[in-house]
């Protein structure tokens, strides 16, 4: 019985001693393992072998990109304003041996860094240039934090305002002014919209005058062409009648004349044709003055 006993303690020990012996370190983390209470390496993503009673794994370090979000802090700015402003920090362990032996908890400390930091550099700023200036603080605090974290092993890949809280009366203020600023733009849209509008308007209306009076223009131009026209064509035509008349009369006389003058006729029956022919020569409208020849008895 007592060989029993000897023999399970035995085969416990030896259980115990290989489970001290083995360990399984996963993939995107790192073990630290000390040999007698000294730093003796570092391991990741292996089956790692330990030396019973002397070795073992100090701590286990995450060597993925971390994001801590950190409480909303009071930060007085330049002009005496408190805002409370919280941040993201994007970081990412490096060195476990440094995140391990050089500072105890490296979150805490990457938090009351970056809350002093903030506190520095929105100190010299106003409440303004806080609102407008988030990647400049951004970048500085990033810059501070990447500095001062690289002997923990850290290395600080982004810092982001989370959000920037001014005072609830200065909220009220702000949103006020933005509300004025929306209406005064309103009314400065709306007032040049009605200014266009009697622009075009009056520009409307003064093409309209234009081609109304380029219109009557050209009517009166037309008009008083087309009386031209016909004045012309007219006299054309009264000219033709007149000369065809006066062709006519010419004709007419000439016959009279051959036949008086085929008939021989004596002075007194040609000054008795004459004497009836006087009244015709004067209806013309051209015949003003007319004389009598003076042998006439």
């Amino acid at each position: 019985m007592a060989v029993l006993i000897v023999a399970a303690v035995l085969v416990l020990l030896v259980v115990v001693v290989v489970f001290k012996s083995i360990a399984l370190v996963p993939q995107a983390e790192a073990a630290v393992i000390e040999r007698l209470g000294r730093y003796s390496r570092t391991v990741s993503g292996q089956l790692t072998f330990l030396v019973p009673f002397a070795d073992r794994i100090r701590a286990k370090v995450d060597l993925r990109e971390r994001v801590v979000s950190f409480p909303p802090q009071p930060v007085i700015t330049e002009d005496n304003l408190t805002l409370h402003i919280d941040t993201v920090v994007y970081f990412q362990v490096t060195s476990p041996q440094a995140a391990v032996y050089e500072i105890s908890n490296y979150i805490a400390a990457v938090e009351q860094l970056t809350v002093t930091t903030l506190r520095n550099v929105v100190g010299g700023m106003t409440l303004e240039q806080t609102l407008t200036s988030r990647d400049q603080i951004n970048g500085q605090l990033r810059g501070v934090l990447d500095e001062a974290t690289g002997r923990w092993g850290l290395r600080v890949a982004r810092v982001e305002l989370k959000s920037i809280d001014p005072p609830p009366s200065i909220q009220e203020s702000m949103e006020k002014q933005m509300k004025a600023d929306r209406e005064k733009r309103a009314m400065i849209l709306t007032a040049e919209g009605t200014r266009e509008s009697q622009i075009k308007t009056a520009e409307g209306a003064k093409q309209a005058q234009i081609l109304s009076a380029e219109g009557a223009k050209q009517s009166s131009i037309l008009a008083a062409e087309g009386e031209r026209q016909s004045r012309i064509l007219r006299a054309q035509g009264e000219r033709a009648a007149a000369y065809l008349q006066a062709q006519g009369q010419a004709k007419a006389i000439e016959k009279v004349f051959a036949a008086i003058k085929s008939g021989k006729p004596t002075p007194e029956l040609l000054a008795y044709q004459y004497m009836q022919t006087l009244p015709l020569v004067a209806r013309g409208d051209a015949n003003k003055v007319w004389l009598v020849p003076s042998d006439f008895g």
